[in-house]
């Protein structure tokens, strides 16, 4: 571990300024969490133009704690009133909102807070371990090795989605298609502007996000009616007793270790490893029968897991430059905005904002330990506002959000065009995570491929003569491939069931 680093980091962190802005990403973190349907992505989106007039590392700090923050507002949600307030607390009304039902919501409550502490404590020490080394490992990388990253990146997102692999290659190339608009890297020719000017400089992600997230989310959201009966039992015994954090202990560790190295991986992997945690505790429990029913267990361990994975998204998009979720890839663009690009020379670059990141999450996270036990009495008042009173606002703020983007009708244009694309998309069942990473990356994409093409005399075996840049294309060919292969081979079994 890089002591002075950290050092540096804390120094950073622990100013006024950045105690503020930590405390203020972490508080409307989970506020975002606690109301279901918004969701971080939307809220990230809806932020970053705010964030233009502030130091990077301040805006960083403040963004990051909405990321982390959100997953402890979750878990109150799915606890009290068994709606999930972010996709990564589904597995938590499992158990949380049986043990609410059985006069125990203080303490699902309760394990859900401590589980979430340690795992996201547990996580940043691990990030710290892991980010130096990849770091250096990453500055073998040329132009074919980021190019090949990065399309490994896309595949994988696209792989471990949850909806169909064909429409999520197709919202890739739609996202890639649309990182073109504006002036060629190289030759400097305007390419799929129709004559707009304001397209020149290329499509603003900010206008795109706001529409794709938040506009297409509150449009969703409002045609659907939420059903809140929460809990009126009074909320008491916040901490567990001395046999239930025994029994919680180990699937909070074991939630900790497989949400961080999941969370490692791009796709949805904070959703994937609450269902691996939860599925593990339920198979290795001496009473299996419990979950489902109000074991502690199925809370403590998912809990840990979804925190934990937020860490573990950090890890490649600080090191490498890559954002392994639709989170990171906004997170990514207010880098850019705040021109900053995460990746290898992130800490040589930039240690300030690198270590205050990093530093900022452990205050973060005893911020978020500290806040949710006093503050649990606002989040059950807050969840009986009707939605019809928040929807407004929230539209309200983006279509003034995007317009301050570049003081210009285009941008709010924009914004409703993608708002109506992101809605429709959700009804078609075509997610956005793809194509957002793909707009995000896009421009990098091209540039590294151009470079590579141009520094080989344009033979493209330089992507196969390149063994880390190899392995890359390689792994992404044949998660291609076996995705068509077992498609085929359902396709034969459905035909042979049919004939019998």
């Amino acid at each position: 571990m890089d002591f002075s680093g950290m050092i540096n980091g804390f120094s950073v962190a622990l100013t006024p300024i950045n105690i503020f802005y930590c405390f203020t990403g972490v508080f409307v973190g989970t506020l975002i969490g606690v109301l279901p349907g918004i969701g971080v992505s939307a809220t990230l989106a809806m932020l970053i133009p705010i964030t233009y007039g502030i130091p990077t590392a301040s805006a960083i700090i403040m963004l990051a704690g909405i990321c982390y923050g959100a997953q402890y507002g979750g878990s109150t949600t799915s606890i009290l009133v068994n709606i999930p307030g972010e996709a990564t607390s589904v597995v938590t009304c499992l158990d949380g909102y049986q043990m609410a039902k059985q006069g125990r919501a203080g303490k699902a409550l309760g394990i859900s807070a401590i589980g979430s502490f340690i795992a996201g404590t547990f996580g940043v020490f691990l990030l710290v371990l892991i980010a130096l080394p990849l770091s250096e490992f990453a500055l073998k990388f040329g132009p074919p090795e980021y190019f090949s990253l990065m399309i490994f990146g896309l595949t994988m997102l696209s792989y471990l989605g949850s909806g169909s692999f064909l429409k999520a290659m197709a919202m890739v190339m739609v996202g890639l298609t649309l990182g073109t608009i504006g002036a060629d890297i190289v030759s400097g020719v305007v390419r799929f502007t129709f004559g707009i000017p304001e397209l020149y400089d290329g499509i603003g992600f900010v206008p795109v996000l706001m529409g794709l997230f938040g506009v297409a989310e509150l449009l969703v959201n409002v045609e659907q009616i939420f059903k809140r009966d929460v809990i009126k039992t009074k909320i008491k015994d916040l901490f567990p007793n001395k046999e239930e954090m025994k029994g919680s202990s180990m699937p909070i560790v074991r939630g900790s270790v497989l949400g961080f190295f999941l969370g490692t991986i791009p796709g949805p992997t904070g959703i994937i490893s609450t269902f691996v945690s939860y599925g593990l505790e339920k198979r290795i429990s001496k009473h299996p029968e419990k979950f489902g029913r109000g074991a502690i267990e199925g809370v403590a361990g998912p809990e840990s897991a979804n925190n934990a994975a937020v860490q573990g998204h950090f890890v490649t998009l600080l090191t490498l430059g890559l954002p392994g979720s639709a989170m990171m890839a906004l997170l990514l663009g207010a880098f850019m905005i705040h021109g900053v690009i995460p990746g290898p020379l992130l800490v040589k670059n930039h240690p300030d904002v690198f270590w205050g990141i990093i530093a900022s999450m452990y205050l973060g996270n005893l911020m978020l330990l500290i806040l949710n036990f006093p503050l649990i009495g606002l989040w059950v008042k807050l969840l009986e506002v009707p939605y019809g009173m928040l929807f407004p606002l929230i539209f309200l703020f983006i279509f003034v959000g995007s317009y301050s983007n570049a003081l210009s009708l285009m941008e709010v244009n924009i914004t409703l065009f993608f708002g109506l694309i992101g809605y429709l998309m959700r009804k078609t069942e075509y997610e956005p995570a793809p194509l957002v990473l793909a707009l995000v990356l896009g421009p990098m994409i091209e540039e590294a491929f151009r470079q590579s093409l141009i520094a080989n005399y344009g033979d493209l075996m330089i992507f196969f003569k390149r063994p880390i840049s190899a392995v890359f294309i390689i792994i992404s060919i044949l998660l291609i491939s076996s995705t068509f292969i077992l498609s085929r081979k359902r396709k034969k079994i459905l035909e042979i069931s049919l004939e019998k």
